[in-house]
């Protein structure tokens, strides 16, 4: 893991605290200034206006947009698993990228990676943005879940040219997706690459007002309507997939077309906080090789989990079937290898693999 990943983030730290007693009531101090309330279930929002916010910045301040990022998580489920704090710039968003819903199942382009938990996995979300004056593409995720599951962008390869669109590159277009929209890369992490339909279908408050995400820029992400149902008129979202939010500065929506899903950052964002989960490393010494993308791709690929914590990838290529099993080691953090796929050859590889 990266040092900006685990670096301590306890100065100036703002504490978000959430009170069952208190229904959905959140109380968000920080350095010393606190704030009370929150936006409703659609932050406030409406269908969104035209205006900018005052570039980019909308009409929250730092505290309610910590409140309102914790409580798009509390909302949707999943504080159990992911936490949120806040200091005076980021709110940190940590969790383990693996999703308690179906993965892989349906995936017909894989490159013989598996998900891996990724413990401790950290987001920063920016709580004063600013519009950038161009649109960022990274080589890495541009926003997280409110699962905690990071998001990238259409494409697996890296920074795109956003003024053109390369159908080769497209993960969902080449079946590198599995039914809810996820796979993992090099580094065994599961990551969304389009509307996250398996997780959204999960949430409790899900519905067109719900936040499914949000960009490391600061901004909302949300499904493929504005917060109060409309219909998003062909060519109202921007090369991002983003549009002007009165409350938020901007926001970003899912698509059924590319770019699906958020492709790019509206607003300004440090790119040395880019998080990245690195590839396993081997206990003994090296790393997991990467893996191979069987030609013409595979067949009937699923991955089953046991009570065990057994986890195994099947699927056909070429009418033979192939496997890659782990299971927790005895060492935190550590997995039990049993590989026999396409990438080995078909031959039986095993080891032990650590974050």
């Amino acid at each position: 893991m990266s040092d900006r990943m685990s670096r301590n983030r306890s100065a100036g730290r703002c504490t978000s605290i959430f009170s069952i007693a208190a229904a959905a009531v959140l109380a968000t101090a920080c350095d010393g200034v606190s704030s009370t309330g929150t936006p409703g279930s659609d932050g406030g929002l409406g269908d969104g206006g035209t205006g900018d916010g005052g570039l980019g910045t909308g009409t929250l301040t730092a505290p309610e947009r910590c409140t309102a990022i914790t409580k798009s998580i509390q909302d949707s489920g999943f504080g159990g698993k992911v936490t949120v704090s806040c200091d005076a710039k980021y709110a940190t968003v940590t969790s383990d990228t693996y999703p308690d819903h179906v993965k892989m199942t349906g995936i017909t382009g894989t490159n013989d990676q598996v998900p891996v938990p990724a413990p401790g996995y950290v987001s920063p979300i920016t709580l004063s943005p600013v519009k950038g004056a161009k649109p960022i593409s990274i080589d890495a995720a541009l926003g997280v879940a409110v699962n905690g599951v990071p998001i990238y962008d259409y494409s697996s390869q890296g920074t795109l040219d956003l003024n053109v669109y390369d159908p080769k590159t497209d993960t969902k277009l080449i079946g590198e997706l599995d039914q809810c929209n996820g796979h993992s890369g090099r580094g065994d992490d599961y990551h969304y690459h389009a509307a996250p339909t398996c997780m959204m279908a999960a949430m409790k408050n899900k519905g067109p007002a719900a936040i499914i995400g949000w960009g490391f820029d600061g901004y909302p992400i949300y499904g493929n309507t504005n917060p109060d149902g409309s219909t998003i008129a062909a060519g109202e979202l921007d090369v991002c997939n983003a549009k002007p939010d009165p409350a938020y500065g901007y926001r970003y929506h899912t698509s059924d077309v590319h770019p699906y899903i958020t492709q790019c950052l509206v607003g300004d964002f440090d790119l040395t906080k880019a998080p990245r989960v690195s590839p396993l490393s081997k206990q003994g010494g090296g790393g997991r090789p990467p893996g191979l993308k069987p030609p013409g791709g595979v067949q009937n690929l699923q991955l089953v989990e046991d009570v065990s914590g057994l986890r195994t990838m099947t699927y056909v290529h070429m009418g033979q079937t192939y496997s890659i099993s782990y299971k927790p080691a005895a060492t935190a953090k550590c997995w039990d290898f049993t590989d026999k796929s396409y990438s080995t050859g078909g031959v039986i590889q095993t080891g032990t693999y650590c974050r």
